[in-house]
């Protein structure tokens, strides 16, 4: 009896002078792998508009059905991306999210971006539900904010690495 008490000594010395593992999550923050999917954002263009055309591909490719995209013409007095449509709504459901990362690959202008921020809690249904004014990425400063205004043939400012066909 006296051996085996003098084993598991022996391991817990063995294992005190070793150097600890565990993260003491709030204060220190563990480093995400570079393919980690976490939240989702919206991507916008340099001058400010929107990159997300409301083609709805993305939620076409969601296996979970957790996107719902409505889209919206464009007018040259009222303008979000630099297409003909945008997405008036555009919602995503993490309750029913798998962070697979379809909707991702399925965007033909990139705009739908799966970042590396894992901190997604809360309190109640409702905000699990993210709308477009959450997920959109804020405009870089100094740029225009969306919607626009486009005067008629400004092809420089509506639609970004375009040239002026004239």
């Amino acid at each position: 009896m006296v051996t085996e008490i003098m084993k598991g000594l022996a391991t817990t010395l063995k294992h005190v002078f070793q150097p600890r593992i565990t993260i003491e999550y709030p204060e220190e923050k563990r480093t995400v792998r570079p393919r980690f999917k976490g939240r989702h954002v919206l991507k916008r263009y340099e001058n400010g508009l929107e990159k997300c055309i409301g083609c709805s591909l993305c939620a076409a490719a969601c296996p979970a059905d957790a996107i719902f995209v409505e889209a919206s013409e464009n007018t040259d007095a009222v303008r979000f991306s630099p297409g003909e449509r945008y997405a008036s709504v555009y919602e995503i459901n993490m309750l029913r999210c798998i962070f697979c990362g379809y909707c991702e690959d399925a965007c033909p202008t990139e705009a739908i971006v799966l970042e590396h921020d894992y901190e997604l809690s809360y309190y109640d249904r409702e905000s699990a539900i993210y709308v477009k004014d959450r997920l959109l990425v804020p405009s870089v400063k100094g740029s225009d904010i969306t919607p626009m205004e486009v005067e008629q043939g400004e092809f420089d400012r509506a639609i970004p690495d375009m040239e002026d066909p004239s």
